[in-house]
């Protein structure tokens, strides 16, 4: 038997459609304006990203790490990446050295 249709994907508009990284991140296309995105063109929000979403965190962000290993936060609204939390704007300490070149 097959497997349901996630809830993500049976809520795409018609001009959209989505791609898989190799990594396993999930992102979406849209065929009449010929952009991408990593947010859901419905909900806005990431599907699946390989970060992870955390309550202290706005819509649209979401927790990940650098190759480093240093803690970023990504904006998926504005496409940013940013090592100052975007609420507090205080930086973890594993990130303190990223931070200096951040306007």
């Amino acid at each position: 038997m097959a497997e349901p249709r996630p809830d993500w994907l049976s809520r795409l508009p018609s001009a959209w459609t989505y791609g898989v990284r190799g990594d396993g991140r999930i992102f979406f296309i849209n065929e009449q304006a010929q952009s991408t995105t990593w947010l859901h063109p419905v909900s806005g929000e990431a599907v699946l990203t390989g970060h992870r979403q955390t309550p202290d965190l706005p819509t649209g962000w979401e927790e990940g790490y650098t190759f480093e290993g240093a803690r970023c936060f990504i904006n998926h609204n504005e496409r940013k990446v940013t090592c100052k939390h975007p609420l507090s704007g205080s930086p973890s300490q594993d990130n303190c050295i990223f931070v200096v070149n951040e306007p």
